[in-house]
């Protein structure tokens, strides 16, 4: 009788455990196949639903879905499916679920608490949701939110690291170009004037954004022949596809032809 019965314990024990493993190689087949279609389509959203149905431990696929109903303009499915992810694997996606709120929401404060949070769950290291640090992101946000000092003080600290750890060059151009136009905002043109400058140095004096700031600053300093020559060259830039922007949503302080024009038009009549 106990052999019998520790016989049917391994041999449950055993079909638990292959159950198990069958189901997550099934979940991430349904998943994998569900990719293939473009993110968001309704294909795509009913392929990683059935696979998050299959196992919902699936980690990867319950946050796929998430990003679905966002992309898919479902934004009251994605927090409660995103939140699920969360609780599965709290230290990857708090700063990205950060990131979304950044983004997709314009939520700065939430996006900020949640970039706040992650430096709690990682004190050892600064994450980086979608390829930028969280210092960076935040920099983003406080200028979402108007706070200048806050947003130069993330940028600047963002761009010593990287300057630092892997040379002034690497550095990604628009934090030059946010940070010099939080500078702008403040009031304070020779910072920008400086930020603006090192976006253009490293990418080839091509840039429609930095050089609409720039002729504006050379306007309110009364220089309007420099302000006319280089909102010129911003014009010329634009119009070859040299602009800040970002797919799915209008990027943060997007530019667009007629501020160009209107900012030419502005300097030639004064």
């Amino acid at each position: 009788m106990e052999k019998s019965l520790k016989l049917f314990l391994s041999i449950s024990c055993f079909i638990f455990i292959f159950s198990c493993s069958s189901k997550r190689e099934k979940s991430e087949a349904t998943y994998n196949r569900a990719i293939q279609y473009p993110q968001g389509s309704m294909m795509s959203i009913n392929g990683i639903k059935r696979a998050t149905e299959i196992d919902s431990t699936n980690e990867q696929a319950v946050y796929e879905l998430s990003v679905a109903y966002l992309k898919r303009g479902l934004p009251h499915k994605w927090l409660p499916q995103y939140n699920k992810a969360v609780k599965l694997d709290s230290v990857t996606r708090i700063p990205w679920r950060g990131y979304l709120y950044l983004w997709f929401y314009r939520d700065y404060k939430k996006a900020i608490a949640d970039f706040d949070a992650s430096d709690t769950l990682t004190p050892n290291f600064i994450d980086a949701p979608q390829g930028h640090s969280v210092d960076y992101w935040r920099g983003i946000a406080y200028l979402g939110l108007n706070d200048f000092k806050n947003s130069n003080a993330y940028f600047e600290k963002n761009i010593a690291k990287e300057t630092e750890e892997f040379g002034e060059d690497y550095v990604d151009l628009t934090a030059f170009l946010y940070n010099g136009i939080s500078y702008f905002e403040a009031g304070n043109y020779e910072k920008a004037l400086l930020n603006f400058n090192k976006q253009l140095q490293y990418s080839r004096n091509l840039s429609a954004d930095a050089k609409y700031y720039k002729a504006q600053i050379f306007n309110a300093e009364g220089d309007n022949e420099k302000a006319l020559k280089i909102i010129n060259e911003a014009i010329d830039d634009f119009n070859q596809g040299y602009s800040n922007k970002r797919a799915y949503v209008e990027t943060m302080k997007q530019i667009y032809i007629q501020d160009l024009t209107e900012l030419k038009f502005k300097i030639e009549n004064l």
